[in-house]
């Protein structure tokens, strides 16, 4: 048995080093492979590594058992699916090979010179590392095109986000394949250019060294300075607590003065570190519940540091040119657990930030003010991306990048994805666009939640429905095709998103493909699902469904005409075909009905269980009043009845359960 992406086929995967982060990795792959029958090998050169590793691999898929993550017989299917071992040679006809050793260049090239006599010339070298070049790390290979740097961030099991570096030398072809593969395996793959400590710990571990600096300088305790640090940037945890969690102090000791001679002089390992490193002890955090009272002023003064070096540091990765603002932004995020730091600085405005910015640096010798900030405070703001363009084969791919959020839609996304199929309407070597979503759960999880709880009156709720409307509008009444792939299910918005598409395709067997659920918030419809659903797969089913909520399979979905095809391969492959077919006319697409199409019909009554009879009201008025309109009097219908949801009682009942429980807990609707 083996798992599939595009060319690689993956039957078997070695991981060398069963230290800190090796079994956390292999873990993570167990998860991914146990159903593809992929065999794990994990490979250290101690026993009593070795046997730690699969103490804690089982631990934490026992862990998981009870709590309902893994079925029990999965568990010990992911058990017995890993082999440990002293030996070398079992990595003989690995696909890939990822090494997780110490962070010594003498060792990994060892490790790999070793491997290079017995894996194949086929078989991928992937070196986990937090700060080494893969020029470094990979100087005795023959083959380097192969060669890439993985990084993986703590916990690599649950933590999504892997930097891949390639060097110079690897293979374009084989860096495309692998940032599919691992977005492919539920991570989230940043590619950067190599440099030492590539884009992100430098970062990280210039907010160690800040927060050091200012324990050095009297700004406050170890308990404070991490108290104020999680406050302003959004920190899961302290600077302090982070190093003791990941046992990080002798990396990063390292890493700075590292960084000092390869990167600028402002990094250095503070005098703190070098003891704490050399003694071992662990800083003295705070304990779980622990309250720590910061003085005002005492806060003021890390706040401003800890917001400058953070804003510093963003704008000197950004100088380097390793990473895109857009891709860093996201990656921070997700890895860190932090605030997304040109997001902030644009909701702070850059003059605010930029002033930060020269006072840190003016602070602290050796940090220029970096010119990317500096031009970012000319233009007004970061510009930012959340949508990830390319062209294949003549046919614009657009693919929608929120993983944090499942690609949920706000109106910034939607103004932009307009931009960018204006521009492809445009590009006479455009044939025609696919707009698919990034990861592999979700096309768009819906609209922006937070957007919608913001609503006060009627008036902002048709305004906003209107938005959203105008850019599906446009979708719909552009001369060349667009295609929706569905890599994955498509919530609210999501789905009218893709029903304005000219076609839709989908990955095969998805227990749940779409669902229009505004039902169970409160609200209905309000960006065309009342008016396209009806129109593409009719009234009686469409109906159903908008009035419970329910969600419908892919199987349903390709039986009831919502989408052309369910496909086993290469999703976006498959749909870049699917324009080229259409824009030539060897594949025929019946438009939406955009005429009255309803005969007066009458909603027949069905169970909406717990859900608002008021709302339903509502909803019935939109579909079957819309129904005998045309479709753009439907739409305009739709907008004002979506504006009258937020006069009633239940959507806002519907909304806050929502906001305070999630999407699993029932509203206690009130009917009115």
């Amino acid at each position: 048995m083996s798992y599939q992406f595009q060319n690689l086929t993956v039957s078997k995967l070695s991981v060398i080093g069963a230290g800190q982060i090796g079994p956390d990795i292999t873990l993570h792959f167990s998860k991914v492979f146990v159903k593809h029958g992929v065999k794990l090998v994990l490979v250290d050169i101690a026993e009593e590594a070795l046997a730690r590793a699969k103490t804690k691999i089982e631990k934490k898929i026992d862990k998981g058992v009870d709590s309902g993550a893994f079925k029990p017989e999965m568990a010990e299917k992911m058990k017995a699916g890993i082999s440990y071992t002293l030996s070398y040679d079992d990595i003989a006809g690995s696909e890939i090979v990822l090494e997780a050793a110490t962070e010594d260049g003498n060792i990994k090239d060892g490790i790999f010179r070793q491997v290079e006599t017995i894996c194949d010339d086929n078989c991928l070298f992937l070196s986990n590392s937090s700060h080494m070049q893969p020029e470094v790390i990979f100087k005795s290979i023959v083959n380097k095109s192969r060669c890439l740097v993985t990084h993986y961030f703590f916990p690599a099991e649950r933590n999504p986000v892997v930097e891949i570096i390639p060097s110079s030398e690897t293979s374009t072809e084989i860096t495309e394949t692998l940032l599919g593969f691992y977005e492919s395996i539920g991570k989230v793959p940043v590619e950067v250019k190599s440099s030492y400590g590539y884009a992100i710990d430098p970062i990280f571990e210039g907010l160690c060294q800040t927060a050091i600096l200012c324990l050095e300088r009297g700004f406050g305790s170890v308990k404070e300075i991490d108290k104020v640090a999680t406050e302003v940037l959004g920190l899961g945890v302290g600077p302090f607590t982070a190093l003791n969690l990941t046992g990080g102090n002798p990396i990063t000791d390292h890493g700075l003065d590292e960084m000092h001679d390869l990167l600028m002089p402002w990094f250095k390992s503070p005098q703190s570190l070098r003891e704490a490193t050399r003694s071992g002890e662990a800083w003295p955090t705070a304990g779980r519940g622990e309250n720590v009272d910061v003085p005002s002023a005492r806060k003021t003064v890390l706040a401003e540091q800890f917001l400058g070096a953070y804003f510093s540091l963003a704008g000197y990765i950004i100088d380097l040119g390793i990473c895109d603002a857009s891709s860093l932004d996201m990656a921070c995020e997700i890895a860190l657990v932090v605030k997304p730091p040109f997001s902030t600085m644009n909701e702070m405005g850059l003059e605010q930030s930029l002033s930060l910015v020269k006072k840190f640096c003016a602070d602290h010798d050796g940090f220029v003010v970096p010119q990317s900030i500096e031009q970012a405070a000319v233009k007004g703001e970061w510009k930012l991306s959340r949508i990830v363009s390319k062209v294949v084969d003549g046919v614009a791919v657009f693919t929608i990048r929120r993983p944090k959020v499942l690609n949920a839609l706000h109106k910034t996304v939607m103004s932009e994805l307009q931009a960018l199929l204006e521009a492809a309407e445009k590009d006479s070597a455009i044939s025609g666009s696919v707009i698919t979503g990034f990861g592999t759960k979700a096309f768009v999880s819906g609209a922006d939640i937070n957007e919608l709880a913001t609503y006060k009156t009627p008036e902002q709720g048709y305004q906003s429905s209107q938005t959203f409307q105008a850019v599906l509008n446009y979708i719909e009444n552009l001369q060349k095709p667009v295609v929706c792939a569905f890599n994955g299910f498509a919530f609210g918005g999501g789905n009218e998103l893709a029903m304005a598409c000219t076609a839709r395709i989908c990955k095969k067997n998805l227990p749940v493909l779409v669902c229009q659920p505004e039902v169970n918030l409160g609200f209905i419809p309000g960006a065309g699902g009342t008016q396209r659903l009806p129109r593409l797969i009719g009234l009686e089913k469409a109906q159903e469904i908008l009035r419970t909520g329910r969600p419908v399979s892919s199987a349903e979905a390709l039986k009831c005409g919502l989408v052309l095809k369910e496909v086993d391969g290469d999703l976006v492959a498959e749909a870049v075909t699917l324009v080229q077919q259409i824009s030539q006319g060897n594949v025929k697409v019946t438009p939406i009905c955009k005429t009255p199409f309803g005969a007066g019909e009458q909603a027949p009554a069905i169970n909406i269980g717990h859900l608002s009879k008021r709302i339903d009201e509502i909803l019935i008025q939109a579909i079957y009043d819309g129904a005998q309109m045309s479709l753009q009097d439907g739409l305009e219908l739709e907008s004002r009845l979506f504006g009258e949801c937020v006069k009633t009682k239940d959507m806002w009942v519907g909304v806050d359960n929502f906001m305070k429980n999630g999407p699993r807990v029932k509203a206690e609707f009130v009917h009115k």
